[in-house]
């Protein structure tokens, strides 16, 4: 990893390129530094609008690694008065380590490499510029990353919300959205940048926990685009539970009571009466934008950028840029959030896979195994490491004291506390500790084992030591965060934690684990858009690859599709991957068959599948789920009842056909939001609003005279669909906005189709003639419970696949060797299923790239002998590890297969035999900790 460098310029080709990369130079010598911060005390010279973590003034010299331990810093160049002027030194004075250097110079790397991967990320918008808030001038009027540092434990406060001018808590504060944002007047973003809605919600949620019901938060917004995955649910949850005010309009002033400092705002609501409300702070909710220098950047790189200077791509290569071999991913390819750029990141390292997939494994270096210390036998000597986390647990919780307490307790050998036990230098420091002091079990004391666990593990594993001789506490979650207010009940907390983990620790032994084979060939369920662009990724990258469609036709839901919003032809792109999925000597494609069975666990899977005319049966590695969903029929508006009352993917049929029905369509209106974001379906589906924008502006395209209309709640087309939206504006589409409970009515006099709705604008009802009415319905999934009972796979309560992560693996299951993509997972349009088909890939191919893995050692055991024989370890199993053994020498007693086993407990809590045993949670270990609580 080259940090601090910059690309001078990539030559060659695809498979070839040679990268030319220039190290800024740090000043400061990384392995000496000590991280003792007296050199940045001393520095003189502050940076203008530079600022620490902790939203302080930067100096010249800071901190650049915060989570190493000890802390690195660095030396800005530009602004040291020893390198401009050879004036003051003070840092090198007072340094106890000599690790200032001022003659380091810029260095010159060649890279060779195969493919590159472009991931700059964006800059926030910064709102010096807009006179309106008086951003520069109004203590109290901050952005949204400084609230967030605000309500960070580790910010400026703690964690405490207080205003900037006076250091009080505020009673009042508002958010105000689009801040350099869907704004061509003040500034040049005419995008929306498809993250403020969500994360100023989450600010409010956050700070009124911080300071309970009586903080006033107000959201002032023009549309409310909460558009992903369970996005709509928190917003209701934060309007309806936690009591967050959501005011529809866009403020246009905000001045300061020069005494008080608190901030005035006049603002329209949408009945079009003047308000004045007072604040003590006002967050603005700043957007995306991309700098000058990425620009420059991408110049260097002969890479094209879009109108807004985001990286150009197409719709069904998402992460492609116009330089072959050169890929893109996150907010550089469009603004977008942290799912979304995970998604990206995972497609873009399928696509490099694929260039790079002839010279896989040709410059693997094998990692040392450190041969394990057998530990059997042996009096239990532990090691405690209790962390600081910065000041996310000290802040609260006396560490010192707890490791004190931690030394007093029986079997602890060493106790020690660190800054931040999870940085790579305190990762070294603890294994070196285990083996100079023989330490044979450990403890850590830290934040949660759900991200953490694996990474101290692994130092066990460096340490010689088997990685389940590791027990790990959250004092974090558990503790510091949820009492804040109480430090010293918090501290004696951790101290229980610490104890209670110390005895199951002394009991636990060494596990084992099982390894397996690895069936290289993939399975992609689903024919559509997602799972041609799934098998392709596979099959490019060397892996067979089986594909089941249960029709007679590749394509799913995009066959009914028209055009893109960007225009790209649909039809012609889907014909163009059937013929390259059709073509591909990896793929071999089952069409009209569906999925019968499935047996196995990752790595080794079986299933038969059902044609028409003969049952196949399939070995394979990994599976990718593709099934992907359906547009709803409505019940309402004359639906079904009016041949002119069509959905949308009906009046694509038109547009697809070139129907001359359309050239008799004077009047047209579309409604959105038909079955989505209601009770039963509480969810947006996130693409009708820029599918009715789009057509909108084909029928007038088609007909400049023709009157159309869009009756929508929140007009939701985020990232540069804004842009259309303000092309259907210019064309003459007329919006109306309608409230869930006054919807429009539809109905027909005489044979003439009409729809009332009351203007928002006008305040009054409107009759409008219709030729034609097309309803945005919602997009539902399929019965998916037959696949998820065969992968043991989640659903949720609006019948989509659950991911592992919503961040983290927003492509996979929670269940190994299973993955997801597409509708399947949530509404989306084509470039985002293409996107998350490819990451989907990729990350099964990190399993098919290896000819060998490796099950959990927590698995649950059986004791044949004290088995009844009852079977309701079988009949619970949610993952049908346990079964009834056929053979000698206990015959038809219980037994768990390893692999199948995720180690949940089930079984062990229902035996009534006391049969089964979970290792790594015994019942030893845990009466242990309760003991000692």
């Amino acid at each position: 990893m080259l940090t601090k460098s910059d690309i001078e310029s990539i030559s060659g080709e695809v498979g070839n390129f040679s990268v030319s990369l220039t190290r800024q130079p740090r000043y400061v010598d990384m392995d000496l530094c000590v991280g003792c911060g007296a050199c940045a005390e001393k520095c003189p010279k502050k940076v203008p609008d530079g600022y620490n973590s902790d939203l302080s003034k930067r100096k010249a010299i800071y901190v650049e690694y915060a989570q190493a331990v000890p802390l690195k810093y660095a030396i800005d160049g530009d602004y040291c008065l020893k390198i401009q002027k050879d004036k003051c030194g003070n840092c090198a004075k007072v340094c106890p380590a000599g690790a200032i250097r001022y003659d380091d110079k810029p260095e010159t790397v060649t890279l060779n490499v195969g493919s590159v991967v472009l991931a700059p990320g964006f800059k926030p918008f910064d709102p010096k510029g807009l006179d309106s808030y008086k951003y520069s001038e109004h203590k109290n009027v901050i952005t949204s990353m400084e609230f967030e540092r605000i309500l960070s434990a580790s910010g400026p406060t703690h964690g405490h919300v207080t205003r900037p001018s006076d250091g009080e808590e505020p009673t009042k504060i508002a958010w105000l959205q689009c801040v350099g944002s869907r704004d061509m007047n003040r500034c040049d973003n005419p995008y929306c940048s498809s993250v403020c809605c969500m994360y100023a919600i989450k600010e409010a949620v956050i700070a009124k926990e911080h300071q309970g019901d009586s903080l006033d938060c107000a959201v002032f917004f023009m549309d409310m685009r909460t558009h992903g995955k369970d996005f709509e649910a928190f917003y209701d949850k934060a309007r309806n539970d936690a009591g967050v005010r959501f005011v529809r309009s866009r403020v246009h002033t905000v001045t300061e009571d020069p005494e008080t400092k608190d901030l005035e705002m006049r603002y329209v609501t949408e009945d079009g009466k003047i308000e004045v409300e007072k604040f003590d702070m006002v967050v603005l909710s700043v957007g995306l934008e991309i700098s000058s220098e990425l620009v420059e950047l991408a110049n260097k790189l002969d890479v094209d950028l879009g109108p807004n200077r985001f990286a150009a791509t197409d719709s069904f290569s998402p992460v492609v840029t116009s330089r072959e071999g050169i890929y893109v991913c996150g907010a550089f390819a469009g603004p977008k959030d942290i799912p979304q750029a995970v998604v990206d990141s995972s497609a873009a390292a399928s696509c490099a896979g694929q260039v790079l997939s002839s010279a896989r494994n040709t410059c693997t270096k094998t990692k040392e195994k450190v041969p394990e210390t057998p530990v059997k036998g042996e009096p239990p000597r532990l090691g405690v490491f209790v962390c600081k986390c910065g000041i996310n647990i000290a802040g609260v919780v006396d560490v010192p004291a707890v490791v004190e307490y931690a030394k007093s307790l029986p079997f602890v050998e060493y106790a020690s506390e660190n800054l931040y036990s999870c940085s790579q230098d305190t990762q070294d420091g603890m294994a070196e500790l285990i083996r100079e002091k023989g330490l044979n079990r450990i403890v850590v004391a830290a934040c949660t084992p759900k991200t953490h666990e694996p990474l101290f593990q692994e130092t066990l594993i460096n340490a010689g030591l088997n990685k389940y001789l590791f027990e790990m506490t959250n004092i974090r979650n558990h503790d510091s965060w949820v009492h804040k207010s109480t430090p010293d009940l918090a501290t004696e907390k951790a101290k229980d934690l610490v104890r209670m983990a110390v005895q199951k620790a002394a009991l636990i032994t060494p596990l084992a684990e099982a390894e397996l084979s690895v069936n290289p060939n993939g399975l992609v369920i689903g024919g559509g858009v997602a799972g041609m662009a799934a098998a392709l990724s596979l099959a490019k990258q060397g892996y067979a690859t089986h594909l089941i469609e249960k029709t007679a036709q590749l394509g799913g839901t995009a066959l009914s599709l028209h055009k893109t919003w960007k225009g790209e032809d649909i039809q012609e792109n889907v014909a163009r991957m059937v013929k390259e999925v059709e073509d591909n000597e990896n793929i071999t494609v089952y069409m009209d068959t569906e999925l019968e069975s499935v047996d196995g666990f990752v790595g080794n899977f079986t299933s038969t599948l059902k044609g028409k005319d003969k049952e196949t049966t399939l070995e394979y590695g990994v599976a990718i789920v593709a099934t992907g969903a359906l547009e709803s029929k409505p019940t309402e508006y004359l639906y079904g009842q009016d041949p002119r009352v069509r959905t949308s993917l009906e009046m694509d049929k038109l547009f697809q056909d070139d129907d001359p029905a359309l050239k008799e369509i004077k009047s047209a209106a579309f409604i959105q939001c038909v079955g989505s974001r209601e009770p039963g379906r509480p969810y947006c589906s996130r693409v009708c609003c820029t599918h009715s924008v789009d057509s909108a502006i084909a029928l007038k395209k088609r007909n400049p005279e023709t009157d159309v209309y869009i009756l929508y709640r929140d007009i939701r087309t985020y990232g540069e669909r804004e842009l259309i939206y303000k092309k259907a504006r210019e064309a003459g589409v007329l919006f109306i906005r309608y409230g869930v409970d006054n919807k429009p009515i539809v109905s027909v006099t005489e044979g003439n189709l009409t729809v009332r709705v009351r203007d928002h604008v006008l305040g009054k009802v409107m009759e409008i003639p219709l030729d034609a009415l097309t309803l945005a319905t919602a997009i539902v999934p399929p019965d998916n419970s037959k696949i998820a009972q065969f992968y043991k796979v989640p659903i949720n309560d609006t019948g989509y696949y659950v991911e592992r992560h919503a961040k983290l693996g927003p492509s996979e299951f929670a269940t190994d060797g299973v993955f997801l993509c597409g509708l399947a997972h949530y509404p989306k349009p084509i470039d985002e299923s293409v996107a998350q088909a490819q990451a989907a890939a990729s990350r099964a191919v990190t399993l098919l790239a290896r000819e060998k893995i490796f099950t959990s050692g927590t698995i649950a055991v059986t004791s044949p002998a004290d088995c009844s024989e009852c079977g309701v370890c079988i009949a619970l199993c949610p993952y049908s590890a346990p079964s009834f053994s056929t053979e000698r020498p206990f015959p038809g007693k219980a037994t768990i297969n390893p692999v199948l086993c995720k180690g949940c407990g089930l079984c062990v809590a229902s035996c009534r035999s006391g049969a089964i045993h979970l290792n790594g949670f015994d019942n030893n270990q845990i009466l242990a900790m309760i003991d000692a609580l």
